[in-house]
């Protein structure tokens, strides 16, 4: 059997780590960056290197028949650090993918690039979108929405309030979410669509009409963690922005809630746009999000983080 070749950033964090997995049981060889060692694993080959390194990049690209950008930044100190981490990076993978011949491109950006005017973060996003676009390559962009499952740290202190009996929230405002492993199985579907998807700038999400309230969200949460009832706390919108720079003061480039993003939490509108979800025909997600919240909740207490 002669296996095909998928060249991927961003195979160690938690969306390309399931995607990776999903990827090899789908009979693909993967050619994976990585900035530390790793150890070996049938069906992937790891290539040492980092997004600036452009040696690396063509190394990782080359023989490759698809080119699938995953990693980049979400919490860094300025723009200058977002642009880099973002949508320079970016620039560089899209070169060691036209240099190698390598005509498939699927790049993975969020939702936050509709706004780019909002937060350094959906700027540089937006900016990485329009290096792809341009590119001449056969691409399509995947914006997830808040994505939750095993591994995931960005949810964690929510999971975490919700089981001490309490969610302090967002102020008022609908979201939509999407549960890892549906996403990493739309991603390595679109590695192997030559048609249909090219061009294309996909919203995917659990299916939930209409998107989550914060309470909503929290709540279900709570059904996965064994709370009949959680209480919830709205926050409102100069307090969320006030902490974040109080943050910001207090742990500099460790904070977790910086300037920019109380400014991308407090917007009140992160639903998948209405008509930019998959084709069926593609992709459908699989799992209930009350089964994959406690899924979710399952591994966290199996490694201890819950």
């Amino acid at each position: 059997m002669t296996h095909r070749t998928l060249a991927m950033t961003g195979a160690t964090g938690f969306v390309g780590g399931a995607t990776l997995r999903q990827a090899i049981e789908a009979g693909w060889h993967v050619r994976a960056l990585t900035r530390r060692p790793q150890p070996e694993r049938e069906g992937v080959t790891w290539i040492a290197g980092a997004l600036d390194d452009r040696q690396s990049l063509t190394e990782m690209a080359a023989g490759a028949d698809v080119v699938m950008h995953i990693a980049g930044v979400v919490n860094v100190p300025n723009r200058a650090a977002f642009e880099a981490g973002n949508a320079t990076a970016t620039a560089n993978v899209v070169k060691a993918a036209r240099d190698a011949g390598v005509t498939r491109f699927v790049h993975v950006s969020s939702l936050a690039a509709r706004e780019p005017a909002l937060s350094d973060y959906g700027w540089s996003k937006e900016r990485a979108e329009a290096v792809v676009q341009e590119s001449g390559l056969d691409w399509t962009i995947v914006r997830p929405p808040a994505v939750f499952g095993p591994g995931d740290t960005e949810m964690l202190d929510l999971f975490r309030m919700v089981r001490r009996g309490i969610a302090l929230l967002p102020p008022s405002g609908r979201m939509s979410a999407i549960y890892v492993d549906d996403l990493a199985r739309l991603l390595v579907a679109l590695a192997a669509d030559r048609d249909a998807s090219i061009g294309q700038v996909y919203e995917p999400d659990d299916g939930v009409p209409g998107g989550w309230s914060h309470r909503g969200f929290a709540r279900a949460i709570g059904r996965a963690v064994g709370r009949a009832y959680v209480p919830t706390l709205t926050t409102p919108a100069l307090l969320l922005k006030a902490g974040g720079r109080i943050d910001r003061l207090v742990r500099r480039d460790r904070a977790k809630l910086t300037p920019d993003r109380a400014r991308y939490i407090a917007h009140p509108d992160w639903v998948v746009t209405e008509g930019a979800r998959p084709p069926a025909t593609l992709w459908r997600p699989e799992r209930e999000t009350d089964d994959a919240l406690a899924e979710t909740v399952r591994w966290y207490r199996r490694e201890g983080w819950l």
